[in-house]
């Protein structure tokens, strides 16, 4: 596979260059503020533990991948673009399984080796090597979808399903993580809407909505980072 071969799977893109795709490379700004964000109330309530840090990172690092492949647009930007988001989401379903579930750390570290498992295979058999972008193709700029009518927002049920089920058990359990989980599940609905769209609307909005996914998935995490920070955790059951 030739790591270095252009991809154009975006409406925005227009070229080869390095900046054709301005808005949804500085849209990634969104996930550095909520990284920052997150750290600042972490620091601010004494929080500034491992995982929690380790999430913070990730946020920064989803940013930051993104923009790298939405400015070099190969496969190995597609790479840097796709672990730190699928890493983030594995951690964060672990993490919020100990802390508003009550589970055990020591089966949150064999959830991790069984998630570490699955994504393993997500990439060995869903996966073309340019990570997420499962259907990229060499830069042609014709704005026609090149995958399925779900433009790939398809790989993306995973952590659908993830936010309601933490949406449903958190309300149950009463947590007062519930309100923040229900927005930031409310938001990425939203926003893996207009992922969706985004190749479809090309000949009536050429800029895309590809960069509005960008901005709702950092509100997004930055909801996720706060209402975990702040809620207490849940006692071992």
């Amino acid at each position: 596979m030739d790591w270095f071969a252009a991809v154009d799977i975006y409406c925005e893109r227009t070229g080869p260059d390095f900046w054709s795709e301005p808005l949804n490379a500085l849209s990634n700004l969104s996930f550095i503020l909520a990284a920052l964000w997150g750290w600042a109330e972490a620091r601010k309530r004494g929080r500034t533990d491992p995982m929690t840090v380790i999430l913070i990172v990730l946020a920064a690092l989803i940013g930051l991948g993104s923009f790298l492949f939405h400015t070099f647009a190969n496969a190995w930007s597609g790479l840097a673009d796709v672990i730190p988001i699928w890493t983030f989401v594995a951690l964060f379903v672990l993490v919020a399984l100990h802390r508003i579930g009550g589970v055990r750390p020591g089966r949150i570290a064999v959830g991790l080796a069984v998630v570490a498992g699955l994504v393993a295979i997500l990439f060995a058999f869903g996966s073309d090597g340019s990570g997420s972008q499962t259907s990229a193709t060499p830069a042609a700029h014709n704005h026609t979808p090149t995958n399925t009518l779900l433009n790939g927002s398809e790989q993306y049920l995973p952590a659908v399903l993830a936010l309601l089920a933490f949406a449903a058990l958190s309300r149950r359990k009463g947590h007062s993580i519930a309100p923040w989980i229900a927005a930031a599940t409310g938001i990425f609905m939203l926003s893996l809407t207009l992922r969706t769209l985004d190749m479809h609307l090309c000949d009536i909005w050429p800029l895309g909505t590809h960069f509005i996914w960008h901005l709702l998935n950092g509100a997004m995490i930055a909801l996720l980072f706060q209402g975990l920070i702040r809620s207490p955790v849940a006692k071992p059951g």
